[in-house]
């Protein structure tokens, strides 16, 4: 199989023939004002594109939405989703900080539009929530990316069974089902190695997105799983999809998943910089480079608007002059209508470039976005529709 790439914005060319061979390639002046980082290569479509960075911001930006019980601080988000009912917003925050290895907190909590905690669950349970999904029946899936690591398991070794794994709860917080063996990772049908995502088709059965560390590897490691997961609602395994690399059908980390009112499984390929869109078997259909590096997306089935969020772009991972913001456009057709851009910070969030965003982002029926945080700024951001018509 015939594999390209492009690597600090210039094309470059990756032949695999049992093994992958990168050979050298050019490096933009854009890519110099940083030091090269691993993982820094790109498919080979991607030097030509346009950077999406000037749209109209039609939203008000409210930061420091929700508190949280006992008047904790917020920790990193990525985990958000809008609950069936339309309004209330379901939330996993890292407790207080980056993980929850070493904390008892409840790391899931439900907000109503005000922002006050209604619900909250999953003390104990959960190491680091990545991603989440609400069913149709509002119960709620938690992605839970990674393992405890020595420092934590030192001070926790209960952690030791906890991570990596895909948890479905109650509305209430019992918990239902699990996906994979939480303490260990592998392969399907009965490990994950660093689920970055969940979602629920109408139809039950379940999408879980491989792997988190993925996006910094230059060429295929025994880790670099990058692939999709299908479960048949009663959590029998049906099949997995696509593998490490930059060809259509193939991810660097799939980060977020979404699906449209058409049925359409979009995939928010991180380490590659674009969207990717299949069918629920696993056909490719499409690939999309103007959404820039998403970390999250989410789909309105009831209009197909689409929101990704960006939260990585800098001259090293996504050259060319793309700004880390939240782009929103149309799923039907591709078009991207709207920019919002960056928060100002002291420090950015990803791995550099200029101010933060956040990695999650659910919709509620009103058109208000919530964006979870994660580094430098932490918690929630509100975008209020103003000027939408």
């Amino acid at each position: 199989m015939k594999m390209s790439f492009s690597s600090g914005g210039a094309a470059g060319i990756a032949c695999r023939a049992g093994a992958l061979a990168l050979t050298a390639s050019l490096v933009s002046a854009a890519a110099l004002a940083q030091p090269p980082r691993p993982g820094a290569v790109y498919p080979a479509a991607h030097a030509g594109q346009q950077p999406v960075n000037h749209l109209p911001n039609p939203y008000e930006t409210q930061r420091n939405f929700g508190t949280l019980p006992d008047g904790r601080n917020w920790g990193s988000v990525s985990a958000v989703n809008i609950d069936i009912d339309g309004v209330h917003v379901w939330a996993g925050d890292r407790c207080g900080t980056n993980s929850c290895a070493t904390s008892d907190v409840d790391p899931i909590v439900k907000l109503d539009p005000s922002g006050r905690v209604v619900q909250s669950f999953g003390g104990g349970m959960i190491i680091w929530p990545h991603g989440i999904d609400v069913d149709s029946e509002g119960n709620v899936w938690i992605a839970d990316a990674r393992l405890a690591n020595e420092n934590e398991l030192a001070e926790n070794p209960a952690a030791a069974t906890r991570g990596s794994a895909v948890l479905k709860f109650s509305p209430e917080g019992e918990l239902l089902m699990t996906l994979g063996t939480p303490g260990e990772m592998g392969d399907p049908p009965t490990h994950f190695t660093e689920p970055n995502d969940v979602l629920v088709a109408p139809n039950g059965n379940v999408f879980v997105a491989e792997t988190h560390s993925a996006q910094f590897q230059s060429e295929p490691g025994p880790d670099a799983k990058s692939r999709i997961s299908i479960f048949a609602p009663d959590g029998s395994f049906i099949k997995s999809f696509g593998q490490w690399g930059f060809e259509d059908g193939e991810f660097r980390a799939p980060h977020s998943l979404a699906m449209d009112s058409q049925g359409r499984l979009f995939v928010a390929d991180r380490g590659n910089n674009r969207i990717q869109i299949f069918t629920q078997d696993g056909e490719h259909l499409d690939t999309w480079y103007q959404f820039s590096r998403i970390s999250g997306i989410f789909i309105d089935r009831g209009n197909d608007m689409l929101y990704a969020i960006d939260s990585e772009s800098d001259p090293n991972y996504n050259p060319g002059g793309w700004r880390k913001g939240l782009r929103v456009g149309n799923a039907r057709n591709g078009e991207v209508l709207y920019f919002v851009p960056e928060h100002i910070s002291e420090r950015s969030s990803g791995m550099g470039g200029i101010g933060s965003m956040g990695e999650g982002v659910t919709v509620d029926s009103s058109g208000n976005v919530y964006a979870g945080e994660v580094g430098p700024i932490r918690g929630m951001t509100k975008f209020v529709p103003r000027l939408i018509p």
